[in-house]
């Protein structure tokens, strides 16, 4: 499926199965493209996963690595303990990439995807440890011919511009988010498109609508019934000039097929 002649896919996770259930899914939604989580193949020692993975003939537009310790029960747990914050984590974090990078070479993809956590430039001490943190990530990832994108959300655009400015590292680029900009109160995901398309080669297809409460989570709801906007956020892409790929990401709700089928429908749609 092509919307606006970009490839449209689906997140795998959001469909809570395995590398079988991923495929069976995306048939039944005509979809061809996935954003892969990958973390399963790396903890996996008998290779099986891996091999289960290569013998689909879907289309990775981008996979995506996780963290165990990584809590999303509230804003401050995952300011605790998202990404490469969390000492207590960060050699075994760095493993687990590492293996998700020579993963994702194995299957003949560019991009692996993940969130870095919070960027937070105040703390001079923290701020040095997460830029050290993630060029050894980035180096990893060059190392294997990979680019890591770093999805967008916990950070205003302007902050994570500066931070990629300051990174300059080559392998370093956005996986753009429009949901998580509004879900963590961050600002237009309009207008956070052209801050850094400089850095944008893949998007998740998400929707939110913004917390009326300071410091707690939006909500996130059906692509096109929250506050991201549809047709703005397509025509902001145009304006840039993106052409890469749209993967459908659904991570709430009783009926996430189903969900996935309205966004499919939508931005079908759309153009």
């Amino acid at each position: 499926m092509l919307c606006r002649n970009r490839p449209v896919g689906v997140c795998s996770w959001s469909l809570q199965t395995d590398v079988a259930g991923v495929a069976r899914a995306m048939q039944e939604l005509g979809l061809e493209h996935v954003n892969l989580g990958v973390r399963a193949a790396v903890e996996d020692g008998s290779g099986a996963v891996l091999e289960a993975m290569k013998a689909q003939s879907w289309t990775i537009t981008s996979t995506m690595i996780d963290f165990p310790q990584e809590d999303y029960s509230s804003l401050e747990a995952i300011k605790v303990t998202g990404g490469v914050v969390p000492d207590d984590y960060w050699e075994q974090n760095r493993e687990l990439f590492v293996g998700a990078a020579k993963v994702t070479a194995e299957l003949g993809v560019r991009y692996l995807g993940m969130h870095a956590g919070f960027v937070d430039e105040s703390d001079p001490a923290y701020a040095a440890k997460v830029h050290e943190r993630i060029c050894t990530l980035a180096d990893a990832a060059k190392d294997n011919g990979l680019m890591l994108l770093l999805e967008t959300g916990q950070e205003t655009a302007a902050e994570l511009k500066a931070f990629l400015e300051k990174l300059g590292h080559e392998a370093v680029g956005v996986n753009f988010d429009p949901a998580n900009m509004i879900l963590y109160d961050k600002g237009d995901p309009v207008e956070a498109v052209r801050v850094l398309s400089s850095w944008i080669r893949h998007v998740h297809v998400k929707d939110a609508t913004r917390t009326k409460e300071p410091g707690t989570w939006g909500a996130e709801v059906p692509w096109g019934t929250g506050e991201v906007g549809v047709d703005r956020f397509l025509a902001v892409l145009d304006e840039v000039g993106f052409t890469g790929a749209m993967a459908i990401e659904r991570e709430a709700g009783d009926n996430r097929l189903g969900d996935i089928k309205l966004a499919i429908d939508r931005l079908a749609a759309a153009g």
